[in-house]
């Protein structure tokens, strides 16, 4: 039997390469993956349709703007109802931008904030009530190695990813007696479409850096994420809450 055969699970951000592997991924183990993103994404339904493809799973796609926290926060409490309850909330979105302190608005920290973070607590609300009615349910959030403190540029991003950590510890508390798993993954320099949006003609200094910090000389992959996700979602991680889990190539 499939690892996670009869699970339905949330993933959001599920466009971008850590969350197309993470959909292909968790298809293939048996769960019922519904992928959200931004409603005006390019493509969204070709997309989620390769990716059913690839997996040989389910794989379905619901458009839902996180910036808009009450209306994403309904959006996912009426898809819950739908569903029959998520059992299984994955807060992978992110928005990240790379530049000076002293260049980023308010408007942009705030934005940061709000998706990066804030949603994860609109969408734990939503899906809690079904979870703490089966007595199970498994959250993971989305955090960062920039927490490291050795990453210029990411003010916004790298403050956003600190509430996430927080948010994580204190919901694995309190949500723990009603059988309600948190952890947070955080993984490091992975290969994206991101990476290449956010350093452009930069990417090969980047590259060259990232590598001579890792341990392992080698570049992370979406996959390696996802088989972590994997873990952390399964039965084979029932006894683990509370924690934030690297997939950094050993920084």
């Amino acid at each position: 039997m499939k690892a996670l055969a009869g699970r339905k699970v949330l993933l959001t951000g599920g466009l971008g390469s850590l969350g197309r592997a993470q959909a292909v991924t968790l298809a293939r183990a048996g769960a019922r993956v519904v992928v959200l993103d931004r409603p005006d994404a390019a493509n969204a339904a070709e997309i989620v349709a390769g990716l059913a493809g690839e997996a040989n799973g389910d794989i379905a796609f619901v458009g839902c703007d996180l910036n808009l926290l009450v209306e994403a926060q309904a959006t996912v409490a009426a898809l819950a109802a739908k569903e029959g309850g998520i059992d299984i909330l994955i807060n992978n979105a992110a928005l990240i931008i790379n530049r000076p302190f002293e260049e980023f608005s308010l408007a942009e920290y705030e934005d940061q904030i709000r998706v990066n973070s804030s949603a994860a607590f609109a969408l734990a609300r939503a899906c809690a009530p079904g979870m703490k009615a089966k007595g199970y349910g498994k959250i993971v959030n989305f955090c960062s190695i920039t927490l490291n403190g050795r990453w210029d540029g990411y003010v916004p991003y790298v403050a956003s990813k600190g509430a996430m950590l927080g948010l994580t510890k204190s919901l694995a508390r309190e949500l723990g007696p009603q059988g309600i798993r948190v952890n947070a993954v955080s993984p490091g320099a992975v290969v994206s479409e991101a990476e290449e949006r956010v350093f452009g003609e930069r990417l090969k200094e980047y590259n060259d850096w990232i590598l001579a910090n890792q341990s392992l000389k080698k570049r992370i992959e979406p996959d390696n994420v996802a088989d972590l996700v994997l873990f952390l979602v399964s039965p084979a991680s029932d006894m683990i809450s509370g924690q934030n889990i690297a997939v950094d190539g050993g920084w």
